[in-house]
């Protein structure tokens, strides 16, 4: 396994490599292509079980569940089985649809579950230790959607990460740097002989297994779902959740079921765009941000100008102030989404948007963040050789979740309960603001950001996007797909393309480093813009459907391990 694990790894450093040194300025940047299919997702031995489950007979569904079950082990700060997560599909009849497996709060949750006696946020409970964690869905939504769409058995789309698990594989560098960064927080909650903390560090090439996890994976194999939600596992999680003050329920896990969605939809530029409905705030926003672009010239205005920055941003924190006062969970909350898609409103909306000057944020809604924190989610993309598209964004929300890693099982839970408004009108750990539509209720799933899109051009398939990356998921997304249309990108261009990012409050841009020239930088803060940088935004792993009927993947390998493969 380690031979075959080193040898595919040494071909992707030589792929990104070559790409590096062939990228001249007006060169196109090709991503991975298929004549009949692709994966791309981040990390490339989980992107190389689905290609082997379609290459075996298995259709797009059956790959992404393979995968879904791979990441939990090769990816464990955000793949997972103790997370949540969104699935949007358009077959290839054009029919859509979507599957929300977002976590839940714990049947014993309460609206003020994290303020002391004063009614402040205490500091940390919402997001690391036992009380962050929210009912998992992951298991469940894979069995959902194999029930419905698979057409391979459940166990042999296991087993490749049953094998990863029991036999180990190597640590790329990313993977080997992110778990020396949470040593110490994984240590605070673990303990300090917590197999995953290392005394001198891990590095790359270390081998790594996860037997307890696979033993879990062969209980989820052999049983089903109820291999998860019952027996054995859910006691090991409910013993947990004793251990650490938790409040998840061997009742909260047998009541736990995914939910069956419509997708919301819209236009741009003569495409359509379908993307996940609440309790995802992504769909809507990022057709609300395409309804806002369309009304300008952003293929002449140009990628990353002065012009086009702006325009975005004054997009961005109109439409993100609509997110903090709108969006929360339908089945708690009546969320106004005609409203927010109606044309008529964002015309008004975004009426007040000046070309040469900048909105101050408290204009458009009151309130205070300081600050945007980073976070790890992932995301995959699988077309099948019918033409079958899925897209699947999962978390666990911070890096390894709320850092429980449940004893016995051999898996981290989720930290999601910091997406609810903890206490309305103060930011969580991304600087969101929510509002009563996202306040704490037992057993409804809280707000997010993952936004899986798919976009169609003349009835037929055109992409499939999402990333990671918290508050930024909604902007990465948006931009990618401008890329694309606007810029004239091919998909790898696109993904490997510097981003930006506002979110209304703080009243602020975020820029990826050395990804805007200088001189327009100081163009908008003679605008009055505020600028702040960050290493990297989002790992986007996408599909594009060429002129050619190719199949083009984008991969984030220019930002982490992600790796795109067809044939």
């Amino acid at each position: 396994m380690k031979n075959v694990t080193s040898f595919l790894m040494a071909l992707i450093l030589l792929a990104c490599q070559t790409n590096q040194k062939t990228v001249q300025p007006k060169t196109p940047v090709t991503g991975a292509l298929g004549e009949s299919a692709m994966v791309s997702s981040a990390h490339p031995l989980a992107t190389k079980v689905g290609v082997d489950i379609l290459k075996n007979g298995g259709n797009a569904f059956d790959a992404a569940i393979a995968v879904q079950f791979a990441l939990a082990v090769v990816f464990p700060r955000a793949g997972n089985i103790g997370g949540g997560g969104f699935a949007l599909y358009r077959m290839n009849d054009g029919s859509i649809g979507s599957l929300d497996f977002r976590e839940k709060a714990p049947s014993a949750s309460s609206r003020d579950m994290y303020l002391d006696e004063s009614g402040e946020i205490v500091p940390n409970l919402s997001v690391r230790g036992h009380l962050a964690a929210g009912v998992p869905g992951s298991v469940d939504g894979m069995f959902q959607l194999h029930e419905k769409f698979g057409t391979r058995p459940m166990a042999e789309l296991i087993q490749p990460a049953i094998n990863l698990a029991y036999y180990g594989y190597v640590l790329t560098e990313d993977a080997a740097y992110q778990l020396n960064q949470k040593s110490e927080d994984l240590a605070v909650v673990n303990g300090d002989d917590f197999f995953l903390v290392k005394e001198d560090g891990w590095r790359a090439g270390d081998s790594i297994k996860y037997t307890e996890l696979a033993s879990t994976l062969v209980q989820i194999r052999d049983r089903g779902a109820s291999g998860f939600y019952g027996g054995i596992v859910a006691d090991q999680i409910t013993k947990e959740m004793q251990r650490g003050g938790g409040l998840i329920s061997k009742q909260d896990l047998l009541n736990y079921s995914s939910k069956w969605r419509t997708p919301v939809t819209g236009s741009y530029r003569g495409h359509k765009i379908i993307s996940m409905p609440p309790p995802s705030s992504g769909g809507v926003a990022v057709l609300q941000l395409l309804q806002g672009a369309e009304g300008f010239d952003i293929s002449s205005m140009g990628h990353n100008t002065k012009e086009t920055i702006h325009i975005l941003t004054e997009l961005e924190r109109r439409v993100y102030a609509d997110r903090a006062t709108h969006l929360g969970d339908p089945d708690f909350y009546d969320v106004p989404v005609d409203m927010l898609l109606d044309k008529a409103y964002n015309n008004k909306r975004f009426a007040s948007i000046k070309k040469n000057a900048k909105t101050d944020s408290q204009e458009i809604k009151e309130g205070k963040v300081d600050v945007i924190e980073s976070v790890e989610t992932t995301h995959f993309s699988v077309v099948d050789p019918d033409g079958n598209a899925v897209a699947i964004t999962t978390t666990l929300n911070s890096f390894f979740g709320c850092k429980v890693y449940v004893r016995g099982a051999g898996f981290f839970l989720n930290n999601e309960m910091d997406d609810f408004s903890s206490k309305p009108g103060v930011p969580n750990q991304f600087g969101l603001v929510g509002g009563e539509a996202n306040a704490i209720v037992p057993e409804k799933r809280m707000l997010s950001s993952m936004t899986p899109t798919i976009v169609e051009k003349d009835a037929k398939l055109k992409m499939v996007v999402g990333t990671p990356g918290g508050s930024t998921i909604i902007t990465s997304v948006f931009q990618t797909i401008m890329n694309v249309i606007d810029h004239g990108m091919s998909m790898q261009e696109a993904v490997n393309a510097k981003r930006i990012h506002s979110q209304w409050l703080p009243d602020v841009i975020i820029a990826e480093k050395e990804g805007v020239q200088k001189a327009v930088l100081n163009q908008l803060e003679n605008m009055g813009h505020v600028i702040r940088f960050r290493d990297s935004m989002g790992r986007m792993d996408c599909i594009l459907v060429r002129e050619d009927g190719k199949l083009e993947g984008g991969a984030d390998y220019t930002r982490g391990d992600n790796y795109a493969e067809g044939y």
